[in-house]
Order: C-alpha cells, then sequence, then structure tokens
C-alpha cells in the first residue's frame, strides 16, 4: 500500500510539473527499477526544458518592459 501512495505521489508532483504522459510513463519505468541516475537524468532535462521556456517568456517581458520606458521617458508614441 505504501508503494502505491508513493507512486501516486511522484505522478501528481510530475503531473503539477507540467510533464506529459510519455514522460511520466518513461519515468514510471526507471522508478519501478530503481533506476535512480535515469530518474534523475530526465528530470533535469524537463527542468532545462522549462527553464528555457521561463527564458524565453523574460525576453517577451523585457521587451515590453523597455517599450513601456521609452514611451514614458520619450514620447515616442
Amino acid at each position: 500500500m505504501i508503494n502505491l501512495e508513493k507512486r501516486e505521489a511522484v505522478v501528481q508532483n510530475l503531473k503539477d510539473a507540467g510533464c506529459t504522459w510519455e514522460f511520466i510513463e518513461d519515468f514510471l519505468l526507471c522508478f519501478d527499477k530503481k533506476q535512480k541516475e535515469k530518474q534523475l537524468a530526465l528530470l533535469e532535462a524537463h527542468r532545462k526544458q522549462l527553464l528555457n521556456t521561463v527564458h524565453k517568456e523574460e525576453k517577451k517581458i523585457y521587451c515590453l518592459d523597455y517599450l513601456v520606458y521609452r514611451i514614458n521617458k520619450e514620447h515616442i508614441l
């Protein structure tokens, strides 16, 4: 019972982190086989993907902030 609860908690955590079902299935295979290194590699790859997305969105925010700055300081519009 404890293993099932632990597995369900892992699945929920992965869902919350935005992982696809394919990713979750791959991760659970490693989880069941106790392949810690592969689990960590999968998690690191997903983390990098999320971080890249964050950086792309940050760049968009910076562009908007710059435009607001220009409008306020130089009255370009």
